[in-house]
């Protein structure tokens, strides 16, 4: 962990260094001014000599300016190099997560990278100031105070080392428990983050089923269990003060009353009696200071963990050492392919676990649902340019079966080849742009319609845009925008409606001209005319692209050169439309259900 953060320091290495420096210098100053007072009280004031009140005075003004250009030094340093550090933080969290695959994204809910990018990363930007500031001055004043006090009068530094005991053992007591309280403080912020996410999100949801009270309650009761968190802990760090004021004040009694012993005596000044006064509240102010650094640094190690967990997180897909960056054709062959969203423990059909259907001749797994994989022994093969439907119910696998295509995630048994070679082979960046996938959730991003656009080609001309809107039936309703392709679309597509959307992400997705083409059920929201001629201007205008249709209306695949047909994770069918309904019972049930109903096939619940 130690050594993740410390390569986030990058250039600001040497504001880091130079923190410290400006502070202890700052601090020498400090404590050698009431050294001084106590020369100006004894040989200026009490000896009535003028000249030595002027000679004294002149020099603490001097060590004040300079305390004060020491500080000033400092704080810019330390702003500096505070700032930045936290800048490269959120940077390489940032940047890995760009890598990530959607099985390390499943790990972690976006509340929680929420919670990371800006609290927790806050916290280590205010540990990293105090380390460099705070934890120079509170030790390095309390060294220089105590050595200050033994050269005034040993004798009283005992009080000072009393003291010191009492007030390390009631703050470590304080301290030890509130630590514990802040770890939980920040499981209690991604509670918070995620109700607030959630209904912000789902706010039209929200409105539509009348839920603003439920929501209400579920962020109140999230709210209330960090307030509760926090008063305990807060109420605990407030009883610091008291202990260290009873500690203060009895010190300063302890050292009138002996302190007045040794002036009468002689054998102590006013000046020097006075000069301790300020040694102890020094001494006894940088062990308040090291009390809450303690704290500080307790709370901001859980931030930390938290941070580095991101920073450290390796994708589960990478690059091999040697990728292929080049993908030749848009064939797609899948070879005995297994794939689970969760590892799982237990033998393997192979090993008489028993937990899986029989495979069918055609890859399928006897029609029932898998308890355990997503997909089973998936068998099948796409020869380049052919167009192929993919139907099945909810949960039959049939996003993950396309997710696999691209490596969105791998699978966990037998091989995808693209174009003849393993997925695992390639660069990621050149089989993702030879497979362009409009997945289920369509996204927009706010800026103008050609900005969205050109997520598929950043070089792409505006006539290339409006041919691949042409091709997606999307430039009809763009021109009659305001402002046509210059339209501004608001985040998350929010003023245009689901068909536009996706007609919009499906031209954004042809942009990259690709060699596969992935539908996910990208035309559900599309009205059955328009979903016709989305499916022949690509029959017509892009032969030599391969093209996977999912869908849940047969209208939208019966065209298609074959259909593969997904149940329970496994292929129970993959042939012609003519030929499914002859020969597989699920295929025709679907038709029967549809051409009956006019409905959507959509049994077997769960989620794909």
């Amino acid at each position: 962990m130690i050594k993740t953060l410390y390569r986030q320091i990058g250039r600001y290495w040497k504001a880091s260094l130079l923190t410290p420096l400006w502070t202890a210098l700052e601090v020498v100053m400090d404590v050698l001014i009431p050294y001084v007072t106590a020369s100006l009280i004894d040989r200026g004031i009490n000896a009535g000599d003028i000249s030595q009140v002027y000679y004294y005075g002149a020099i603490m003004i001097g060590m004040a300016f300079l305390s004060l250009a020491f500080g000033i030094m400092a704080g810019r340093s330390v702003a500096y190099a505070a700032t930045g550090f936290a800048a490269n933080v959120r940077r390489a969290m940032y940047r890995n997560i760009q890598r990530f695959a959607f099985s390390d994204i499943d790990k972690y809910s976006t509340s929680g990278l929420v919670t990371r990018m800006t609290t927790d990363v806050s916290n280590l930007q205010n540990a990293y100031q105090q380390i460099l500031r705070i934890t120079v001055r509170a030790p390095f004043r309390l060294l220089l105070s105590i050595v200050m006090c033994l050269v005034i009068d040993a004798r009283l530094s005992f009080i000072f080392i009393v003291a010191m005991v009492v007030l390390s053992f009631s703050l470590y007591n304080i301290i030890s428990r509130v630590a514990r309280l802040f770890r939980q403080v920040f499981e209690k912020y991604d509670d918070l983050n995620q109700s607030v996410q959630e209904n912000v999100q789902a706010i039209r949801v929200v409105k539509a089923f009348v839920r603003e009270d439920y929501e209400n309650q579920k962020f109140g009761r999230a709210a209330e269990a960090l307030y509760k968190l926090y008063v305990r802990a807060e109420s605990l760090m407030a009883l610091n003060h008291p202990v260290m004021n009873l500690v203060v004040y009895g010190c300063i009694i302890a050292l009138s009353w002996w302190g007045a012993h040794f002036i009468v005596g002689g054998t102590l000044t006013t000046g020097e009696l006075t000069s301790l006064f300020t040694y102890v509240m020094s001494i006894l102010q940088s062990l308040m200071m090291l009390s809450m650094i303690f704290v500080m640094l307790t709370q901001s190690a859980a931030s930390a963990r938290r941070v580095c967990e991101v920073i450290d997180e390796q994708p589960d897909i990478v690059n091999p050492e040697n990728p292929v960056y080049e993908v030749s054709d848009g064939s797609v062959e899948f070879r005995g392919v297994r794939f689970d969203y969760k590892p799982t423990p237990g033998p393997s059909p192979r090993e008489g676990g028993g937990e899986y259907q029989t495979p069918l001749p055609w890859g399928g797994g006897g029609g029932g649902p898998h308890r355990r994989s997503a997909l089973y022994n998936v068998t099948f093969s796409i020869g380049s340019g052919e167009t192929i439907g993919v139907i099945g119910g909810t949960g039959s696998g049939k996003s993950t079966l396309v997710s696999l295509i691209s490596r969105l995630y791998d699978a966990g048994q037998g091989e995808v080849l693209v174009g003849g070679r393993n997925v695992r082979d390639y660069d990621l960046a050149t089989l993702r742009s030879s497979v362009a996938v409009v997945l289920q959730q369509n996204t927009l991003f706010s800026g103008t319609v050609l900005d969205n656009l050109r997520w598929g080609n950043p070089k792409a001309t505006v006539e290339e845009c409006r041919e691949a809107c042409r091709l997606a039936q999307a430039d009809d309703f763009i021109m009659e925008m305001p402002e046509q392709y210059d339209t501004r679309i608001e985040q998350g597509g929010t003023n245009v409606s689901g068909g536009q959307k996706q007609r919009l992400c499906i031209a954004r997705a042809l942009l990259k001209r690709p060699k596969v083409l992935v539908l996910d059920d990208s035309t559900s929201a599309c009205d059955t005319q328009t979903d016709a001629r989305i499916q022949r201007a690509f029959r017509e205008e892009l032969p030599d692209v391969t093209k996977l249709i999912i869908a849940q209306r047969i209208s939208s695949v019966e065209h298609c050169d074959r259909i593969l047909v997904m149940d329970g994770g496994a292929v129970t069918g993959f042939d012609t439309h003519e030929r499914l309904l002859a020969t597989n019972a699920l295929y025709r049930e679907i038709y029967d259900i549809q051409t009956a109903d006019s409905g959507d096939f959509d049994v077997k619940g769960g989620e794909q």
